[in-house]
């Protein structure tokens, strides 16, 4: 199963991030290339432990939904979303925040897995994983872009 590590300096409070991590405003706002939206469950706002959202976006030139839950939260340190319902046959994300001296390291660890056999693998290896990795680094970009000006001020107040 492909693992993705990242790793973001954040030049913001802890809890600034971690609240930025989890607003679905945001996550819609970092993700609108792919035309996602929130559909049921959580449709804005900061999403809490055991609630649920899915999304519904454009990937692979398909509309596709997921529905992930928020499994564990720790604030202002972790929080854990699962999948319940989507296309991979597993995917589980990690959220870890550390508080630096100049602001926070934030720290996702993503696990999934496609169906389809041999050829899910065959795609996870050589197409998945990097396209998963990018989505990852344009959601993190925009936090830290948010995070790091008065931007943030519109998605959290």
């Amino acid at each position: 199963m492909p693992t993705i590590h990242l790793t973001t300096v954040i030049h913001a409070p802890v809890q600034r991030v971690f609240d930025l991590s989890r607003s679905i405003t945001l996550h819609k706002r970092s993700m609108a290339h792919v035309k996602e939206e929130a559909v049921k469950g959580r449709v804005n706002g900061l999403i809490e432990q055991n609630e649920t959202v899915t999304w519904r976006a454009r990937h692979l030139g398909k509309m596709r939904e997921l529905t992930s839950r928020i499994t564990d939260m720790r604030s202002p340190d972790f929080f854990c979303d699962e999948m319940e319902q989507g296309d991979f046959r597993y995917l589980r994300h990690e959220h870890h925040f550390k508080p630096i001296e100049n602001g926070t390291v934030a720290i996702d660890i993503m696990e999934f897995g496609a169906p389809y056999g041999i050829f899910g693998r065959w795609l996870e290896r050589f197409y998945l994983q990097r396209y998963m990795c990018r989505l990852l680094e344009q959601r993190n970009k925009v936090i830290k872009e948010y995070a790091e000006s008065e931007r943030w001020r519109v998605i959290l107040d």
